[in-house]
């Protein structure tokens, strides 16, 4: 691919050589002068100058002096050009012998069903979608065009998935959520008879579960992307374009607005709120019925701004310095005394 057609595709500004030819892509350290690799940070800036890379895509601010391709965002534009130099395998149609495909199940152009499949009665899913070997879909499933369930993912009944929904292996998406009710001495189960509905353009990692409302919907927003191992609680609503790092838990009826950034291993009590643009911490702590507001940047458990956190982390760092000036202050006064 030469660097005039790279540039046209991330609609960028080439500066050198237009017409080499690149045939890679790779990190700025091991870039070799084929290959493509971008800038995206100061620290990455001050490596550049020694990197090999035949190309380079950087911000309007980067110094001239080699083959540049400058666009507004570097790393978006490179992943842009990964996706072009190394296309995902087209789905090759076809339901294999061993899958387990009901009767009534209406099936799309274009589908692939791999082997020891299953799709319950009622179910329809899109053109173009891959359904991986050992995937379990319940009845009456909804599951859009263009979709990719790896292998051994499960869609419990009545869930509805859009268009190009990605789920890695062993997701499990409409499970009964965590719901019970003590009576007479023990817990009852509270029937979990709502359903999930998931977006077009997101991607859910593998062995994450999203469990089914009690009533009503469990939903998660267009172009939300959620790592592995992420757990998301009966009749929560997230939002669009919203990131979830792995091992974060999300308790029942959490309200997420679009686009919040949140890290990994946070616990999320029931019933909060986490409004528009906020960033939650990786590790950090929301109680219940708590407000995150909108932009916000919180840490810690529980959660508090992050500059508040950041003062509190620097004053016990101080504590044994503090202790130490205390013990001496009391020798001094005892002296005194006597």
């Amino acid at each position: 691919m030469l660097v005039r057609e790279i540039a046209e595709l991330v609609k960028g500004r080439v500066e050198g050589d237009d017409a080499l030819s690149i045939v890679g892509v790779a990190p700025l350290e091991a870039a070799g002068p084929v290959e493509l690799s971008f800038v995206g940070n100061r620290k990455a800036a001050a490596a550049a100058s020694r990197s090999s890379a035949g190309c380079l895509l950087v911000t309007e601010e980067f110094p001239s002096g080699r083959t540049l391709i400058r666009v507004a965002e570097p790393r978006g534009a490179f992943a842009r050009v990964i996706g072009h130099l190394y296309p995902q395998p087209a789905v090759i149609a076809g339901v294999h012998p061993l899958a387990a495909v009901a009767a009534d199940a209406e099936i799309g152009e274009g589908v692939f069903i791999g082997p020891h499949a299953s799709v319950g009665a009622g179910t329809k899913i899109g053109g173009g979608s891959s359904i991986g070997a050992g995937c379990a879909i319940g009845a009456k499933v909804r599951i859009g065009a263009g979709c990719m369930l790896h292998a051994n993912a499960t869609v419990y009944d009545n869930a509805i998935l859009g268009d190009r929904v990605v789920l890695h292996s062993g997701s499990v998406i409409g499970a009964d959520g965590f719901g019970y009710v003590m009576s007479g001495g023990h817990y009852e189960k509270f029937p979990q008879i709502g359903r999930v509905e998931i977006g077009d353009d997101v991607e859910i990692g593998a062995n994450a579960c999203v469990d089914r409302a009690a009533l009503g919907v469990t939903s998660i927003g267009d172009g939300t992307k959620i790592d592995n191992m992420v757990h998301v609680g009966h009749n929560c609503r997230i939002g669009k374009h919203v990131v979830v790092a792995a091992q974060t838990g999300f308790s029942g009826g959490v309200v997420v607005e679009d686009y919040v950034v949140i890290g990994g291993q946070v616990g999320i009590g029931d019933k909060a709120r986490i409004e528009s643009g906020a960033v939650l911490g990786s590790g950090c702590g929301i109680l219940t019925s708590k407000i995150v507001r909108k932009g916000q940047v919180v840490w810690g458990t529980p959660a508090r701004p992050l500059k508040e956190y950041l003062e509190q982390l620097a004053n016990l760092a101080r504590l044994p310095e503090l202790r130490k000036e205390l013990a001496e202050l009391r020798n001094r006064v005892k002296e005194l005394e006597r």
